[in-house]
């Protein structure tokens, strides 16, 4: 068993991936997303290049299903068990609001108050138990839950993330009693201070638990029906892969899975490339998702907001996401203004010159109407042609019209548009946060981000773009290259004169323990082990900690001892770097250890994505009338894959490929790279 197959599902299309490490081969796929179940794309997409799974090592899945549950509230009906007093902290949050500036706006969290019952049990901050937790009242609590129809339960105590042991009596007991495995418990989950953070995230969980445990079931028992004997593991949010057991557990960690993928392997092929500072841009059907890769290290953020109200408190490759994917709808407000998104066509029914019954324009329409999209070969391989005729008509219906724009006019503002969001969202993750885009390159990837490339270099000053070899499936690609990992954290809440270094490294150790058992039990082929320690601390009297990386030795598996003064020293490094200066005789504290033990998985050699041979010659296929700006220009077109390592391709021209179509505005020249990537730079003047 050879091969290794990456799958990414994502709105509109799903995209694979498929190595064959013996050959040093890799073939690609892309299919229409099936829904509401979309186990049938996942299926269709392997078979398009697999023909039996018995030759398949490992698959690994990069999966939107939880985040689709989240946006769009469709998780299953769960209950909360927690504290007397505590039920309403999910409705309350952090007293924040839906707009910022308004005083309108309403939440309803994905538990309705009806089922969140309290119960008599009180742990203290320092741990100490001032009220035995009430299993009686547990047991009834539990049979109310399953009488209103209950598939999943959270239990939620208080500071049980200090002191778990009322939390874990009532959690045994609910398991007893409940008929499945979808039992939450805070402290297993979650066991770090903030109560809202620590309910919200486990009540996601729970609240996912029946739908995804249910997806990765059909799709593991697909595979072994279709042949597949080897390893099936998913995607996290933090850009590691667990196995499905992990996943039914902690289903939370997939919130953002799929475009974290993407992520990774941007990272790989950029510093492959030569390139450590790289922003990423994914535009699929639905959505642009933006990241930074700075010195070769992509951002992780401890915590991030699905929607408004919905906090999951998990390690997640920093993502920022806007709706300007290529199904996204263009709209004219009441005020006469053009928009993009969010509303996206998605796979069903797609854009209107997909046919399939849409009549509003999207960014795909605009672009098959300016010539830039081949309307006689879309991808996914499902049409034969693009009806260019009802995508022109559409815009002039919903937005030439009303605008008073010709069709070519309207085109053109749709994508300026479109192009302004997305530089909007790469300027939020790079200038507003002190990096200098022109130290970065770009790396469009999705279906349709090769198609801006230009527009992003123009808008927002960046030097040079990177346009992996297959960037249609970058995602599904990233499924194959992530690493194993596994995430923990414990607070420890002390000041650091008066903290215990033999139980932190006590806690410490049971952490490598929990990490390395997990690996040993995935049965992977791993180069090495890793362990990575960090500590949020602030000094005493502060609310926002700095993430400080602890550099504490990890042999044969047995944590090595640490000093209080290797912790401040740490500290006071990361915290002038963050603020540029310390505080004088300011105390330290450590509110909490995080702890992440990574198995590294062999790296393919990504030369095997190179061309072999051809000519610029060869690979040119005829010309097309593109828009570009205020005018229509004679534009050759090429096939991407069969031009040579070392070609360069002046602006304008257009490469074509079965995933995805790649843009190179006038004024521009692409080089392609020995990796088969596409540089694409500003002419010299």
């Amino acid at each position: 068993m050879t091969k290794m197959i990456g799958v990414d599902v994502g709105g509109t299309f799903t995209d694979v991936f498929v190595l064959d490490e013996a050959a040093g081969t890799a073939e690609v796929a892309k299919v229409p997303t099936t829904r509401p179940d979309q186990s049938g794309g996942f299926l269709a997409g392997i078979s398009r290049q697999v023909e039996t799974l018995s030759t398949v090592g490992t698959v690994i899945h990069g999966t939107t299903a939880g985040t689709n549950a989240l946006l769009e509230r469709k998780g299953a009906k769960i209950g909360i068990i927690t504290t007397q007093g505590l039920r309403d902290v999910l409705e309350m949050r952090r007293r924040d609001r839906p707009r910022t500036w308004g005083l309108r706006g309403d939440f309803h969290p994905v538990v309705s108050r009806d089922l969140r019952l309290e119960v008599p049990e009180r742990t203290l901050a320092d741990g100490s138990i001032r009220t035995p937790v009430d299993l009686d009242a547990v047991r009834a609590a539990t049979t109310q839950l399953l009488d209103k129809g209950c598939l999943a339960v959270a239990i939620l105590f208080a500071n049980a993330y200090t002191n778990p042991e009322n939390e874990e009596k009532a959690v045994a007991l609910v398991r007893e009693l409940w008929p499945n495995p979808h039992v939450s418990g805070s402290a297993e989950i979650l066991p770090e201070i903030r109560e809202f953070e620590r309910f919200s995230t486990t009540a996601l969980n729970a609240y996912l638990q029946p739908e995804l445990s249910g997806y990765i079931k059909r799709l593991d028992e697909a595979l072994k029906d279709a042949g597949f004997g080897g390893e099936f593991m998913i995607v996290q949010s933090n850009g590691g892969v667990m196995g499905t057991d992990t996943a039914c557990r902690l289903p939370v960690r997939t919130a953002l899975s799929g475009p974290a993928a993407g992520v990774i392997a941007a990272g790989r092929i950029a510093q492959t490339a030569g390139f450590d500072n790289v922003i990423t841009g994914d535009m699929g059907g639905t959505s642009f998702d933006v990241a930074l890769i700075a010195d070769g290290e992509s951002m992780l953020a401890p915590q991030t907001s699905i929607d408004f109200g919905m906090v999951v408190r998990t390690p997640m490759i920093e993502i920022t996401t806007i709706g300007a994917g290529g199904g996204s709808i263009a709209w004219v407000d009441k005020g006469g203004l053009l928009n993009i998104g969010p509303e996206s066509a998605g796979s069903t029914p797609g854009p209107v010159a997909y046919g399939q019954g849409n009549t509003r324009p999207t960014v795909t329409d605009a672009n098959v109407v300016l010539g830039r999209i081949d309307p006689d070969s879309p991808i996914g391989g499902t049409l034969d042609r693009l009806d260019v005729e009802a995508a022109a008509k559409a815009i002039d219906v919903h937005v030439g019209e009303k605008l008073g724009l010709t069709t070519t006019e309207a085109a053109e503002a749709i994508l300026r548009v479109a192009n302004s969001r997305m530089a909007g969202a790469i300027r939020l993750v790079s200038i507003e946060r002190g990096f200098d885009p022109k130290r970065f390159a770009f790396m469009p990837f999705g279906g349709g981000g090769a198609l801006h490339t230009g527009a992003m270099l123009k808008e927002v000053g960046i030097g040079r773009a990177i346009v992996p070899r297959y960037p249609g499936v970058t995602s599904a690609m990233g499924c194959v290259i992530a690493d194993m990992r596994q995430d923990f954290v414990q607070t420890i809440n002390a000041m650091t004169g008066a903290l215990d270094v033999a139980s932190l490294r006590e806690v410490m150790q049971h952490h490598v323990d929990d990490g390395l058992a997990m690996l040993d039990a995935a049965q992977s082929r791993f180069d090495a082990r890793d362990t990575v320690f960090e500590l949020d601390m602030a000094y005493v009297g502060q609310t926002h900690t700095v993430a400080v990386p602890f550099p504490v030795a990890v042999k044969d598996g047995r944590v090595q001892e640490t000093t209080i003064s290797e912790i401040e020293a740490a500290f006071d490094a990361a915290y002038e770097t963050t603020y540029g200066r310390l505080l004088k005789n300011g105390t330290r504290r450590v509110m909490n250890l995080r702890t992440a033990v990574i198995g590294r998985r062999p790296k393919f050699d990504l030369t095997a994505l190179a061309p072999q041979g051809g000519s610029v010659d060869e690979a040119r296929l005829g010309t097309r009338r593109v828009h570009f700006g205020n005018t229509w220009h004679e534009t050759i077109i090429y096939d991407r894959l069969a031009l040579p390592v070392g070609a360069e391709i002046p602006g304008p021209a257009i490469l074509v490929q079965p995933d995805t179509t790649v843009l190179i505005d006038p004024g521009l020249t692409g080089r392609v790279d020995r990796y088969g990537n596409t540089i694409v730079e500003p002419d010299e003047d």
